[in-house]
């Protein structure tokens, strides 16, 4: 499907919610369906070499489309973008996202947005204004003088919202909000500027028991294949502990485990209660939006694209 009205924006359908809901898979039956091309949406799929992790399931991009045939692969973008160590923010990916969408339009074709980041995605929909606030030695000097405690109950101050959204466990998380709020902006506050894309928004999630379950599963299959391992091949190639702790889930707990700081199975069930809390703090910033469409079915979904780009 071909988007040829040039009097409306460039339409950008966008598939969020929190992790373990199957957003890739229905991403990639949408964009088989109506000629369209991925568009990652994922502050930790951006890097080389953390796969499992992240859940990349770049299999799930190869469709088969019957006997004798060869499966046709959905195109995608801002995967393996950069190597681990290298450091990627919001300004970036949104830079690169339109870049991304601009050519999938270019092209004739239709961009879905993919993901779970939800600053990234709320940036890129809603065109925010980043404030180039520029790191500051004398800040950040003060900021790492400070227990986490300490910075806790400042941001709270600050920004009580902010504590809701980030990662508190991430010290470079929680450093840069503090940062951002004492160089006199709020971090969960953004500017918005004229949005570039006429965006619909679909979002799938499902009841908290079933969505744990959804997760826990979902953990046991990855270290099945090898999370450990790439993990340990990370450190292997200069990956800092400290960067994979900054990683966050998966990357910080494991780390964890290889330097012997918790047995196995007690890593197993800090991470799977630590991603049921991040699944909630994903919702946390989706819930307010209330031109998200919550969809129940793929059928439903299908439905609402078409007479979107029909529109």
């Amino acid at each position: 499907m071909v988007i040829k009205d040039k009097n409306k924006k460039n339409k950008l359908v966008v598939i969020l919610g929190p992790t373990a809901t199957g957003k890739t898979k229905l991403a990639v039956f949408l964009a088989r369906k109506f000629k369209g091309e991925i568009v990652s949406a994922d502050s930790r799929q951006v890097y080389k070499g953390m796969d499992i992790g992240t859940g990349k399931d770049l299999a799930e991009y190869k469709i088969n489309v019957g006997t004798g045939f060869k499966p046709v692969r959905i195109p995608y973008h801002l995967i393996d973008v950069v190597k681990p160590n290298t450091d990627f923010n919001l300004a970036k990916f949104k830079k690169l996202a339109e870049k991304a969408i601009q050519d999938i339009h270019a092209r004739g074709k239709v961009p879905f947005l993919v993901g779970g980041t939800g600053l990234y995605i709320s940036a890129l929909v809603e065109n925010y204004q980043i404030p180039k606030v520029a790191p500051d030695k004398k800040i950040r000097r003060k900021i790492e003088k400070m227990k986490k405690q300490e910075k806790v109950k400042m941001l709270k101050k600050l920004d009580p919202m902010a504590v809701s959204l980030i990662d508190i466990e991430n010290p470079r998380r929680l450093n840069r909000a503090l940062e951002i709020c004492l160089a006199g902006h709020k971090f969960s506050q953004k500017k918005k500027n004229k949005p570039l894309f006429n965006a619909l928004q679909l979002g799938i999630t499902f009841p908290k028991d079933i969505l744990d379950k959804r997760i826990d599963e979902r953990v046991d299959k990855r270290i099945k294949q090898g999370m450990v391992k790439e993990v340990q091949n990370l450190y292997r190639t200069g990956v800092s502990w400290k960067r994979l702790n900054d990683f966050g889930l998966e990357y910080r707990f494991i780390s964890r485990y290889l330097r012997g700081k918790y047995s196995k199975d007690e890593t197993v069930s800090l991470l799977k209660t630590a991603i049921h809390q991040f699944a909630k703090r994903q919702m946390t910033w989706f819930k307010p939006d209330k031109s998200i469409h919550w969809i129940k079915n793929k059928k439903q979904a299908e439905r609402l694209v078409n007479n979107f780009l029909k529109r």
